[in-house]
C-alpha cells in the first residue's frame, strides 16, 4: 500500500531549482507554485505538468495543481485547505530597506516588504504542520538585525502579531492562528552538501507548535542541523568542484585533464607582469604539484593532520554517490546538445577572449590592472572571475552584464554555457528550460540548488515523520 504524499506548495518558486528537490524524493506532492513572470513559469510547467494559471483564474475556479502568474496579494489561499508543508522565500529586497532606528519595524512593511506579510498570510490560511522560509544571508543583519529577529518572533508568535502584520495588507480576520517553533534558523552554505558551489542561503524551518514537545524539538533541531550543517559529512570537509560537476568524474580520474587544464597558464605571471600576477606565481602556482588528489587537498585547505589515505578515499567515494545521485556520472557536458539549446557555447568578442587568456582559474579583472587588458570602468572588483577545476564554483548569478557570467577553467573558454550553470546548480539533466538565453540564466541564478532543496524537503520529511496524528 503506497503512503500518502505530503501536501504542499511553494510561493516565490521561480523555475522550481528547490521544488525539484523535493519532488525528487518522492515523498511530496507539489499542488501549488507561484511567481510573477511568465518564462519561469513555462520552464516549471514543463517540467513537472503543472497548469499555468493566471491568479484570477484560479480564485475564480481553483485547480490543481497549478502554477500562478500574478500578484501574490491577490492569491485565495482557501482551495488549498490544510497543507503538510509551505516553502517561499520573498525577494530579498523585501529585507533591505534602511531606517533611522532600530526601534522602527517598518523595514518589513513598506514597499516590497508587504510580500513578506503575504508569505504570512498564507501560512495562515493553510497552516501547514512545517514551513522552510530561505533568503539571502544579509537578512540577517539587514536593518541592524531588526528584520531577521522580527522575521522569527513573528513566526513563534503568530497569534500575537498576526493583527499587526495583517494591517499592511489589508487583510480580514482570521480564527484559530497556530505558533510554530523555529527549530532551524541558519546559514547554509551550499558545498556543505554536496552542491559544486559556494552559496550561502539562509534557511529558516518552523513546526507547529500543538504538534511537538520540547523532548520531540530538541530532537529534530539537533538532527536538522546535523543533516543541513552537514556535520560529520566527508562531503563538508571535501567539496565537490566545478570540473567533476562538468565531467561527470571524480578527482583521482581527473589528473591527466587537470594538468591539460592547468598547462595553459605556465607562463602568464611573466605575460601579465601585474604585482597581483607575480604574487600568484609565488603564493598558488609555485606550490602546486600537478598532482589532481594533492592540489585539491592543498586548494580547498583541507587538513589532513591525522588523517590516513582512507579518508580520502572514502572521501571521493562519497563524490561518487554524488555524481551519481545527480546523474552526471561519467556523463561529460563537454560536446553534448540539449534540445533546450542550453549547452550552446556562447559567444565572445575578440577583447574579452584575450582579456580571458591572461587570467587563470580562481582569478579575476583585477589579476590583468594596469595592463591593456584592464577593465577600464568596471563597477566591481570580482569580474570576469574565471572558475577553478579544484574548487566549488563562485556563485551563479542571475544578472550583470557579461563580465558577472562565471567563466570556465580552460584558457581557450570565456562563459560558462548555461547547461553548465545549471550543474553547478544541480538542476538534472532532463531538466530543460524555457525562454531566451538571458532569461534562462536568470532562471538558473535565482534558483535554490536543487540539491540543497532535496536535503530540506529530507529534514522536513524526518519532522512530518515524526509528528504524524
Amino acid at each position: 500500500m503506497k503512503s500518502r504524499k505530503f501536501k504542499m506548495a511553494t510561493l516565490f518558486s521561480g523555475a522550481g531549482g528547490l521544488d525539484t528537490g523535493f519532488i525528487q524524493t518522492g515523498k511530496f506532492k507539489m499542488l501549488l507554485a507561484n511567481d510573477v513572470l511568465p518564462a519561469p513559469a513555462q520552464t516549471y510547467s514543463e517540467n513537472h505538468l503543472h497548469k499555468i494559471l493566471q491568479v484570477s483564474e484560479f480564485n475564480s475556479k481553483s485547480k490543481l495543481p497549478a502554477y500562478l502568474i500574478g500578484d501574490i496579494s491577490k492569491i485565495d489561499f482557501k482551495p488549498l485547505g490544510r497543507l503538510d508543508c509551505m516553502v517561499g522565500g520573498p525577494p530579498c529586497q523585501d529585507f533591505s530597506i534602511a531606517r533611522a532606528t532600530t526601534t522602527e519595524r517598518r523595514g518589513i512593511e513598506v514597499g516590497r516588504g508587504k510580500l513578506y506579510s503575504h508569505f504570512i498570510r498564507a501560512l495562515i490560511s493553510t497552516q501547514p504542520k512545517v514551513f522552510a522560509f530561505e533568503n539571502v544571508p544579509g537578512l540577517i543583519s539587514a536593518n541592524r538585525g531588526v528584520a531577521f529577529k522580527t522575521i522569527v518572533d513573528d513566526f513563534s508568535k503568530l497569534h500575537i502579531r498576526w493583527d499587526e502584520v495583517k494591517k499592511s495588507i489589508g487583510d480580514g480576520n482570521s480564527k484559530n492562528v497556530r505558533n510554530y517553533s523555529v527549530i532551524f534558523k541558519s546559514v547554509i552554505d551550499s558545498a556543505n552538501v554536496g552542491v559544486p558551489q559556494h552559496r550561502r542561503r539562509l534557511i529558516i524551518i518552523g513546526v507547529r507548535q500543538d504538534l511537538i514537545d520540547w523532548v520531540l524539538e530538541n530532537e529534530l533541531r539537533q538532527r536538522t542541523e546535523n543533516m543541513l550543517l552537514g556535520r560529520k559529512s566527508l562531503i563538508s570537509k571535501y567539496p565537490l568542484t566545478a570540473m567533476e560537476a562538468f565531467t561527470g568524474l571524480t578527482i583521482p580520474d581527473l589528473n591527466d585533464e587537470y594538468r591539460e587544464v592547468m598547462k595553459d597558464y605556465k607562463f602568464i605571471a611573466e605575460k601579465v607582469k601585474t604585482e597581483q600576477a607575480v604574487k600568484w606565481r609565488d603564493t598558488v602556482w609555485k606550490k602546486l604539484t600537478f598532482d589532481a588528489v594533492k592540489d585539491y587537498i592543498f586548494l580547498n585547505n583541507i587538513s589532513t593532520k591525522h588523517v590516513d589515505k582512507s579518508e580520502i578515499e572514502e572521501a571521493f567515494e562519497a563524490h561518487v554517490a554524488v555524481l551519481k545521485e545527480l546523474g552526471y556520472y561519467k556523463r561529460n557536458l563537454e560536446g553534448r546538445r540539449f534540445v533546450d539549446g542550453t549547452n550552446e557555447l556562447p559567444g565572445e568578442s575578440d577583447d574579452v577572449s584575450k582579456r580571458m587568456m591572461m587570467i587563470p582559474p580562481d582569478e579575476n579583472s583585477t589579476f590583468v590592472d594596469g595592463t591593456k587588458y584592464e577593465v577600464k570602468s568596471r563597477g566591481m572588483s570580482h569580474i570576469y572571475r574565471r572558475t577553478h577545476p579544484l574548487k566549488p564554483a563562485y556563485t551563479v548569478l542571475a544578472y550583470g552584464g557579461g563580465g558577472t557570467w562565471s567563466y570556465h577553467y580552460k584558457s581557450n573558454r570565456g562563459k560558462l554555457t548555461n547547461r553548465e550553470r545549471a550543474r553547478l546548480q544541480t538542476f538534472p539533466d532532463n531538466f530543460m528550460f524555457k525562454g531566451t538565453i538571458s532569461e534562462i540564466r536568470a532562471q538558473i541564478g535565482e534558483a535554490v540548488p536543487t540539491r540543497l532543496g532535496n536535503k530540506i524537503a529530507k529534514a522536513l520529511e524526518i519532522i512530518l515523520e515524526r509528528t504524524k496524528r
